[in-house]
């Protein structure tokens, strides 16, 4: 593999003069950078060998200056994790909380609830292995080559946005892959999932092609995993560190477990541009618009905004739950019937209100006292099963993953090592296959231990990749 010369990143010094030049300061000590302007101030948890880029802290300090335009509301603190790097709008891997009164719609964009599912299979890396063709071939179809049945119909997405995840189990018909789900399975891991009774809603947000048809559906985006750096990936228990949760989890050496990374999809991009564009246009006319160009909502357009996120955070379980069952039932098909039950279910570019105040999480993991959470590293890296310790310093959050180091317009650079000893990639695209090279991504062992000595999170159990797919 190789990796990204120091040389060609900023150094620390030149960084910090080119920033003071545009009035923000910084200032590092312990792994931590303090940032600040006339406006907001951040901090940013980084270790010494990660850079820290001058876009995401324009991009952090930007975001913890939004108000509301009578400045009666506002962001209370940001904060950023070790995978810090600019997004499109918002950062990734940043925090911001406001009063619970006001909302930033842009703080979360429009891939809201994109989130981690990990689930045990049953089955062990010997076991798996002496399948593993016909499995790839099995998932290939149901994960890649569209070969899914997924029906619903306008009475399960009405229960989905106005009662919850319960009832839109409840209310799903008997064919297709709900013939052989395990319902009642279902909705006991409904338990497993972080911040999903949280989440309103209401089927005034959702989508209107829900309701304008009769009679079974098949929702285009429901058990798709989407582009980018999302992925349903087998993965191999590699070390345990805890042994007591990993005996709670079910969760022994070698065993195979299913990683999922998706979100809301077509709906989160509903919501979250409408939302957002709502936002800029209740700006008040004649008011001076700020130099951000960010906005946000106070009052009873927060919460109508918490409304219409919510019903895209569950949409973003319910295609996280239906891609699970897909790989359950293609496990079964090659391999045979075993036990398999969720462990978590993950949130990260959500607002959840905590603490009296409202905390968006961009790219970042809520990481409760006691809570679990899921850091993936890169097709070519482990990921982790961590404990949350909930560090109110750093917002009750964590990092969502390792965080990428190179762009994607820039990643075609590398020269690829495409020699896969222990894990393989399956695509329909090369270019997948490149844009999300592990040379793209940052080391995901500075990533936790920087966490863990800030006493963000405890890591438990350590997974290697095996098969990784990619649409």
């Amino acid at each position: 593999m190789t990796s990204v010369s120091r040389s060609l990143l900023p150094s620390f010094p030149r960084l910090q003069s080119a920033l003071q030049r545009q009035g923000i300061h910084v200032e590092h000590a312990n792994g931590i950078f303090q940032l600040h302007n006339e406006h907001a101030q951040a901090s940013v948890l980084l270790p010494d060998s990660l850079p820290l880029e001058e876009k995401a802290v324009k991009q952090l300090l930007a975001f913890a200056s939004v108000r509301s335009p009578d400045s009666s509301h506002g962001v209370c603190k940001a904060c950023a994790t070790p995978d810090f790097h600019p997004g499109s709008i918002a950062p990734v891997g940043s925090i911001v909380a406001t009063d619970a009164g006001f909302v930033i719609p842009a703080a979360i964009g429009t891939d809201i609830n994109c989130g981690m599912r990990l689930l045990t299979t049953g089955f062990n890396l010997t076991q798996a292995s002496l399948h593993k063709d016909a499995l790839i071939r099995q998932l290939q179809r149901v994960l890649l080559e569209n070969a899914r049945d997924v029906p619903a119909h306008a009475q399960a997405f009405a229960a989905l946005c106005d009662a919850g995840p319960a009832a839109f189990l409840d209310s799903l018909p008997d064919s297709g892959i709900w013939a052989v789900a395990d319902r009642d399975r279902l909705q006991q891991e409904l338990t497993a999932c972080i911040g999903l009774h949280e989440f309103g809603g209401a089927r005034r947000y959702a989508p209107e092609a829900w309701f304008n048809r009769t009679g079974i559906m098949r929702d285009p985006s429901l058990g798709t995993t989407g582009g980018g750096n999302h992925f349903v990936e087998l993965q191999v228990v590699d070390t345990v560190f805890d042994r007591h949760l990993a005996y709670r989890a079910g969760l022994a050496k070698d065993d195979i477990v299913v990683m999922i990374h998706s979100g809301s999809r077509d709906v989160g991009f509903y919501v979250g541009q409408r939302w957002m564009d709502r936002a800029r246009s209740e700006w008040p006319a004649g008011m001076k618009h700020p130099d951000t160009a960010l906005y946000g909502l106070s009052g009873e357009l927060a919460e109508e905004y918490l409304l219409a996120m919510g019903v895209a955070a569950r949409y973003a379980w319910a295609n996280r739950m239906v891609l699970a069952e897909l790989v359950r039932q293609q496990l079964q098909a090659v391999l045979g019937a075993a036990g398999s039950k969720l462990i978590v279910d993950v949130p990260h570019n959500v607002i959840l209100r905590e603490h009296g105040m409202n905390i968006h999480r961009k790219g970042a993991t809520p990481a409760r006292d006691g809570d679990l959470a899921l850091i993936p590293g890169s097709m070519g890296d482990a990921s982790y099963l961590v404990h949350g310790l909930g560090n109110p310093d750093w917002l009750w959050s964590c990092s969502h993953g390792a965080g990428r180091r190179v762009r994607r317009q820039d990643v075609r650079r590398l020269r690829h090592d495409n020699t896969e000893a222990s894990w393989q990639c399956v695509t329909l695209r090369e270019e997948r296959r490149i844009e999300e090279a592990p040379q793209a991504y940052k080391p995901i062992g500075p990533v936790i231990e920087a966490q863990e000595e800030a006493g963000l999170i405890r890591a438990a159990v350590r997974l290697r990749p095996w098969v990784t797919f990619k649409a």
